[in-house]
């Protein structure tokens, strides 16, 4: 289904080792916003969306988080490659190295390992995609706070392209949402099975 072309969709070379911007930036591996519960998300909705053109989309999305989800590792990779064990003991990463060395892992920030409970997959259109619009937004405030706390410009600016793509990625959900209420019988707004509108009979 899928061809992968060997190389990041937005090139990471970061030439200093930082264990202070790995420690938060793992976060968008594998945190409560971060690519792979995006990734997830979007591609285990597809099946249950009615509509081909939003279930194209959610394959398109879905598709893209997987490269994002290449880009956070990459960076996170580069961030610790070359860390003494002096950065390591004396900065917040070196919790994060106990487990796992350097390798990557997807968590949070706070250490906690990626669940699935961080993406949701309710087989609703329009339950999904308001999920997919709150989710485009809170992974956007994620990457402003790291870009806030970034001191490296070889770690911003790839920083500054996911954040970019969340926006684009929040008005793709948009125009879905939009075309998904037209379809709709305005009776059904809320509902996708018609049944649950009917009125019901007096006694």
């Amino acid at each position: 289904m899928w061809i992968y072309e060997k190389k990041l969709q937005y090139p990471v070379r970061i030439k200093n080792p930082n264990a202070r911007l790995a420690h938060i930036i793992v976060s968008q591996l594998g945190g409560p916003d971060g690519e792979l519960g995006a990734s997830m998300r979007y591609l285990n909705q597809r099946y249950a969306m009615p509509y081909r053109d939003v279930a194209g989309m959610l394959t398109d999305v879905g598709t893209e988080e997987l490269a994002h989800l290449e880009i956070v590792a990459a960076i996170l990779h580069q961030l610790t490659a070359n860390l003494s064990e002096e950065e390591i003991a004396k900065s917040p990463f070196a919790a994060y190295f106990t487990d796992h060395t350097t390798g990557v892992y997807p968590a949070g920030a706070d250490g906690t390992p990626f669940n699935a409970r961080a993406f949701a997959v309710k087989g609703d259109v329009i339950t999904d995609l308001s999920e997919d619009l709150a989710a485009e937004q809170k992974a956007r405030t994620t990457y402003e706070n790291l870009i806030r706390l970034s001191d490296d410009p070889d770690v911003t600016e790839p920083l500054r392209y996911l954040r970019a793509r969340e926006i684009v990625h929040f008005q793709r959900f948009g125009d879905a949402l939009t075309r998904t209420q037209e379809r709709l019988d305005s009776r059904n707004f809320y509902a996708f099975n018609p049944v649950y509108d009917k009125i019901q009979p007096r006694e």
